[in-house]
């Protein structure tokens, strides 16, 4: 499957399916035939983790360094 580039779309599919559809973010990945790790690291660039307690991807406070 062809995901959406733009990020906040990418975040409402990809959450609405782990929601409705997935048990987990591998059974998303596998069923959908995508990389793992390249979805989460494109998801991590729009600002969003994989949170597996709730199985969504939810915003990430940057982290404080300073």
């Amino acid at each position: 499957m062809k995901l959406p580039t733009d990020p906040h779309l990418l975040y409402s599919l990809v959450n609405m399916k782990l929601r409705n559809d997935y048990a987990d973010l591998d059974d998303l990945v596998r069923s959908l035939e995508v990389e793992r790790t390249e979805l989460e690291r494109r998801m991590a660039e729009a600002g969003y983790r994989y949170e597996p307690a709730i199985n969504q991807f939810r915003h990430a406070p940057a982290d404080d360094a300073g």
